[in-house]
């Protein structure tokens, strides 16, 4: 069994046999606040976990009916399972980002109506636009929204802004000199377009692509 997951468990185990016998409504709250907090663990270790096979699991173990599966093949299971844990974990976590950041991209090119641009933004037209082009040292009047790959909204606009194109990130500056007045793009950033290496504080960890929908609605 992986040694986080074992752990998390005998913490478990140990918080309900230091109980003392609950009321009904006590023992309801000790079996909800055992399942949150390893749900909350569970989540952390395996995200893409099937809850019913582990609920299933769980009760069949805990009701001590024979299992689906040999303790043999469990063990086994398991057992590759932490392996790959730890191999994820002993990568540097730069490699990690990147790695994520190419599955990330690699699925936004493949969406309908997605176009690569030479620097390798990807755009998505939501609305095209007849006006003409900003310049690469002119200003841009937009509306925009900014998530990270998970769709956490970072940074958005509550009113239209202005902005040099001398002062945005180069994925901006890239994409909006092809945008013309009226248009509205989506805009899938790769990190080296973004903030690279170094990342922008809390919000944006390094080596993050970024997505924007940005509607251009004025240039001087």
């Amino acid at each position: 069994m992986p040694r986080s997951l074992l752990l998390s468990l005998l913490c478990l185990a140990s918080w309900a046999h230091a109980a003392p016998s609950p009321s009904p409504q006590a023992a309801h709250d000790l079996a909800y606040s055992l399942g949150a907090s390893l749900g909350e663990r569970l989540r952390d270790e395996v995200p893409e976990l099937q809850i019913q096979a582990l609920i299933e699991g769980l009760r069949t173990a805990y009701q001590g009916k024979p299992l689906a599966l040999s303790d043999e093949r469990i063990e086994q299971i398991l057992t590759v399972h932490q392996a790959q844990a730890d191999a994820e974990h002993a990568q540097p976590h730069s490699e990690v980002a990147l790695n994520a950041e190419r599955d990330f991209l690699f699925k936004e090119k493949q969406q309908p109506g997605v176009r690569e641009l030479a620097d390798g933004i990807l755009v998505t037209e939501l609305k095209p636009g007849t006006g003409a082009k900003p310049g690469a040292q002119g200003s841009v009047f937009v509306n925009y929204v900014g998530r990270l790959p998970d769709g956490t909204v970072f940074d958005q606009s509550t009113q239209p802004q202005w902005f040099r194109l001398n002062s945005v990130i180069a994925g901006w500056r890239s994409a909006l000199v092809q945008m013309p007045v009226g248009s509205k793009w989506r805009l899938a950033i790769p990190s080296n377009q973004a903030y690279g290496a170094d990342g922008a504080g809390d919000l944006i960890a390094p080596y993050t692509p970024l997505v924007f929908e940005i509607e251009l609605l004025d240039i001087k």
